[in-house]
């Protein structure tokens, strides 16, 4: 009794074991996305005969079906509620990576009959059918599949974390709570290069898939636990959901569960503040995908590395871009320190961290001394997309109320992926295109130009998301009728 009195007098910080969980969550979901870029060039296409064409459709498609899964996740996590949907969306997406190891097996029982055989077996069975395209058109059929398991669950992660997070963090510190756990995205990348080569390398890249499939069920496990609405945690104490809910008289917030509002998308596409946010996220978020999905086959195709070689190289880049937790601190300075609205102080940094992708211009110029210039080059244009991301989606919670969050968030996520199929697909397709034709650019020539123009088009998405933003939204405008 007394140790509870205690813990309702004192001041805990409860909130940041959330944001901590949520961190994980987000490493793992990484990790798990990251598996196939790290496998297919080297392990993969060989048995399958895919080319970078093939590999665009099936990142490309994992892109559109995670676009249109967002739109409806964040509808699903607004009427689950934070915990469920969480619990739904990692058990699905962990799930969704382990499907892919058996994509082999599956091929060889389709192909040659053979269902009940060995990974080692099928890839036997694989190796002696004649008929090439049948095995790229099966394989790439029920990879894309598997995907879409992924995509379906991993679409979740955001708009519960967002919606965690505006549960859990007063309006000033949510960019920062955002930077730290979508620092997750930089730690399971930089996990994945150094443990998911060697694993496919030593046991075979299904194994890689199962392993980190797995980690998935072990999070789900904690989250039953850790995971209550503050109003109702015992770890919190008064002062500290007191310090939560400061916003509390800004915010349009349901009294009693008869007042609560149904969402729609009609009525939430007439603000400007909707898509103001998902043309940032149209604009932005395939840059970072692009990133992560197409920068092993860079450093393969024009440096000719192998996945073990290339380990340390994009290890050293995810390290980079942990500069990103700058770009959480940054808005609460200028809260804090120059007496900047959020939104203000948010938009600043915004535009701060817009004019760093610009650097990916010199990419392919400098990458002619040095494979490790445009190592740095990436990193830091992926630290300001962090940067970036953790910002824009603070952008939904300093303007919508509540029970509106998760919803706003996968309009959004959709947005950001139908630009990410957009970039992934036309970038497998210009680069098997540039390299057959031997295709000049802006003296380079070959598949060198065709990553030249991707890292062109990667460097002004920023600077074009924020001024229509700002744009459709020059002032802070909070929807109070929603």
């Amino acid at each position: 009794m007394t140790t509870m009195k205690e813990n309702n007098v004192k001041m805990t910080n409860y909130r940041w074991v959330i944001c901590f969980m949520l961190f994980f969550a987000t490493t793992i979901n990484y990790l798990d996305r990251q598996v196939l870029s790290l496998t297919w060039k080297d392990f993969i296409a060989p048995e399958f005969h895919w080319t970078n064409n093939d590999y665009g459709t099936i990142t490309a498609l994992f892109s559109i079906f995670y676009a249109i899964s967002m739109l409806f996740a964040g509808r699903l996590v607004d009427k689950l509620d934070t915990k469920k949907g969480f619990m739904w969306a990692i058990g699905i997406w962990s799930f969704g990576a382990i499907l892919h190891a058996f994509c082999g097996i599956a091929t060889s029982g389709i192909l040659t009959g053979h269902w009940l055989v060995s990974f080692g077996e099928a890839k036997q069975f694989i190796s002696g059918v004649d008929n090439v395209a049948k095995i790229v058109n099966v394989s790439v059929t029920l990879f894309i599949f598997a995907r879409i398991v992924l995509a379906i669950g991993e679409s979740g992660n955001f708009p519960a974390a967002i919606k965690a997070t505006a549960e859990f963090f007063p309006k000033k510190d949510r960019a920062f709570a955002t930077s730290i756990f979508n620092s997750g995205a930089q730690i399971g990348a930089l996990i994945a290069p150094l443990t998911v080569p060697f694993i496919a390398k030593a046991w075979g890249w299904e194994m890689a898939f199962i392993v980190m499939g797995l980690l998935g069920f072990i999070w789900m496990g904690f989250w039953v636990f850790v995971y209550k609405k503050p109003e109702v945690h015992p770890r919190v104490s008064e002062l500290e959901l007191a310090y939560i809910q400061q916003d509390k008289d800004e915010e349009i917030e349901e009294i009693a569960p008869v007042e609560k509002k149904k969402v729609t998308f009609a009525q939430v596409f007439k603000y400007k503040q909707t898509w103001a946010f998902a043309f940032g996220k149209f604009m932005t978020d395939g840059v970072w995908w692009f990133y992560l999905f197409w920068t092993p086959a860079y450093l393969s195709s024009v440096y000719g590395m192998d996945a073990t070689e290339s380990a340390v190289p994009i290890f050293i880049l995810y390290l980079i871009t942990m500069l990103s937790l700058v770009g959480g601190w940054l808005p609460t300075y200028f809260v804090d320190k120059k007496n900047m609205h959020p939104y203000a102080g948010r938009m600043k940094a915004m535009l701060i961290f817009a004019f760093f992708p610009l650097l990916a211009l010199l990419a392919q110029p400098l990458g002619t001394y040095s494979y490790w210039l445009p190592i740095i080059i990436i990193g830091i244009a992926g630290a300001a997309h962090q940067s970036w991301s953790a910002n824009i989606f603070s952008t939904v919670g300093d303007m919508f109320p509540k029970h509106a969050v998760a919803t706003i968030t996968g309009i959004g996520g959709m947005a950001g992926g139908i630009g990410s199929f957009l970039i992934n697909k036309g970038s497998g397709a210009l680069f098997d295109y540039s390299e057959a034709v031997g295709m000049r650019f802006m003296g380079f020539e070959g598949i060198d130009s065709g990553y030249f123009i991707i890292f062109s088009i990667c460097a002004v998405a920023y600077l074009i998301g924020w001024m229509v933003m700002k744009l459709l939204v020059p002032k802070y405008k909070p929807i109070v009728d929603l």
